[in-house]
């Protein structure tokens, strides 16, 4: 969502430039009408430059690097999870059975209690635990590249009110100069 919010940023800020290069396009016609001295000068003055259309219209977007790898990263990790999670993945009835708890190494071992039963629920503990762990680094990871790419929408959407507040007072003028005509 907020890459696509991104691409209508991107895509505001390119109208409202070329609103202003049309506005100053008009300010040269009303100077030219109003009188032959604004026409000289204007035949004199450097024209200005015209924007490139862009390819389909608009350029693509590109949402921050950051954003990316942990949109990429979660993606990942949320495949492995699907398929590792009770809830996700068809339940089988061998969850009863410890046998998992013999593939654990031998230091390992050393490390769980001496009961077989109660090994094995220390090694489910562990597994869930490390599969938190996985989780919330995802879901730091996917909240440092939100922050990142919010503060630069932010600043875009502050560069983007300058612009539209001098559009506005362009606007406003070229209207009244219109209108003494």
């Amino acid at each position: 969502e907020l890459v696509r919010q991104g691409e209508a940023l991107k895509r505001t800020e390119q109208m409202v430039d070329k609103m202003d290069q049309d506005l100053k396009t008009s300010q040269r016609h009303i100077n030219s009408i109003k009188s032959v001295w604004g026409g000289l000068v204007n035949y004199f003055k450097a024209k200005p430059p015209e924007s490139k259309p862009e390819q389909n219209g608009t350029p693509e977007y590109y949402a921050n690097s950051r954003l990316k790898e942990a949109m990429m990263s979660s993606k990942e990790q949320e495949s492995k999870y699907q398929e590792c999670h009770p809830n996700l993945r068809k339940l089988d009835n061998s969850d009863n059975d410890f046998s998992k708890a013999d593939l654990v190494s031998s230091v390992q071992r050393d490390s769980y209690p001496k009961n077989q039963q109660l090994r094995a629920y220390h090694q489910k503990i562990d597994n869930n635990l490390d599969e938190m762990s996985s989780g919330l680094s995802r879901l730091k990871n996917l909240a440092l590249g939100l922050q990142t790419e919010i503060d630069k929408q932010d600043d875009t959407l502050d560069r983007l009110t300058k612009k539209v507040e001098a559009l506005d007072v362009n606007i406003k003028s070229t209207d009244k100069k219109v209108r003494q005509l």
